[in-house]
């Protein structure tokens, strides 16, 4: 049986659980919330988890039964905040982003943890697109690249840039697999420096400056 973990159930984490659920193939959640108020009914194949998000991912990530799948469903850069809890015995700290950074973002956005947001759109999107590769179902337009792409090609004289893509798995819900950030992990820890840690999917994504200190 397929195993999903949606980190976080607010609006979008109980989007993910409805539309996830309502699919044909078998899958087992697990729900991730700290605050009882968010938590959704639970199922025969739904496992409720009073957790920090951060601090589950932490505990759990690197053990054997690791779940297909992870839906971040925090307000939050769920895989950077993980690679900075869970960096020991290495340090890993917020850091400026590069100078110049939001010139190259398409409608970037600075957010107040210092996180900066990017989107190929400047409208609001619908919460179930159903993310085409070849067209924006909202405009008709054709797709010219994909975010995850045009961040991945970006070059920063001090920075590396760390890419993790996020796949969609129901229209409006997008995951990645644990192993992403395992690998982002084995690529980052070793380097000492400052790196853009970023998730993205087609049309949205979010970006983390961090300063790795051996």
């Amino acid at each position: 049986m397929e195993t999903i973990w949606i980190i976080g159930c607010g609006r979008f984490g109980r989007i993910a659980l409805e539309r996830l659920a309502s699919g044909k193939r078998i899958t087992r959640f697990v729900v991730v919330e700290p605050k009882p108020e968010h938590f959704p009914e639970p199922g025969a194949n739904v496992e409720i988890v009073r957790q920090d998000g951060v601090d589950f991912l932490k505990q759990h990530l690197s053990g054997q039964n690791i779940a297909d799948w992870i839906i971040p469903a925090l307000p939050a850069h769920l895989a950077a905040l993980w690679l900075m809890a869970d960096a020991a015995p290495a340090q890993i700290r917020r850091c400026d982003p590069p100078e110049g950074l939001e010139k190259q973002l398409p409608n970037p956005m600075f957010g107040h943890t210092g996180d900066i947001y990017t989107s190929m759109a400047d409208f609001m999107c619908p919460d179930n697109c159903p993310e085409p590769a070849d067209y924006c179902p909202p405009t008709g337009k054709k797709r010219e690249q994909n975010l995850f792409e045009w961040l991945e090609k970006m070059e920063f004289a001090e920075f590396e840039i760390r890419v993790i893509r996020s796949h969609q798995l129901a229209p409006g819900v997008g995951g990645y697999k644990p192993e992403s950030l395992l690998d982002l992990k084995q690529k980052v820890s070793p380097k000492p420096g400052k790196h853009l840690i970023a998730t993205a999917c087609r049309c949205h994504g979010v970006i983390t400056p961090v300063l790795m200190q051996a």
